[in-house]
């Protein structure tokens, strides 16, 4: 999990907020744009959805190369990593640039619930789906009842 940097918070912790601070935390996240920029990297939204077969990820990666785009599990973390790379000469030629070129990275933990050797990854349409099944033991089971008399 990546812990944002406040430096506006106190030694306890505590937050100082003041009506300014937040409208220009609130400017920053809208100039971040969809994708937030964490250090070297852009950390891109994603959607989780949860079924009784498991856990799907989805988050939106367009213009990545399906090559490029890195998917491991590791310890219990699934770890997903692209580069976007920026066109030849699109400083020089570019008159606004607002699209987002270099490594697009994100990490979540797993619940003991997901079997990470079966983790399924799909790239279409700039959207990375990722697959994670239930364990069978962690299904959900039907307990038939018998009738008796």
């Amino acid at each position: 999990m990546q812990t944002r940097f406040n430096p506006f918070a106190l030694r306890n912790g505590a937050t100082v907020v003041s009506p300014l601070m937040r409208d220009f935390d609130f400017l920053f996240q809208d100039l971040a744009g969809p994708a937030a920029r964490r250090g070297n990297s852009f950390a891109p939204p994603a959607d989780i959805f949860e079924t009784e077969a498991g856990l799907t990820l989805q988050v939106d990666l367009p213009g990545h190369d399906a090559k490029s785009i890195e998917v491991k599990v590791e310890q219990g973390v699934l770890t997903f990593r692209s580069e976007r790379k920026a066109e030849p000469n699109a400083k020089e030629n570019a008159r606004r640039l607002e699209r987002g070129f270099g490594v697009y990275t994100r990490s979540f933990s797993l619940p003991d619930t997901v079997d990470a050797t079966r983790v399924e990854a799909r790239y279409e349409h700039g959207v990375l789906t990722l697959t994670l099944p239930r364990k069978e033991e962690s299904k959900p089971r039907v307990i038939e009842v018998k009738v008796q008399g």
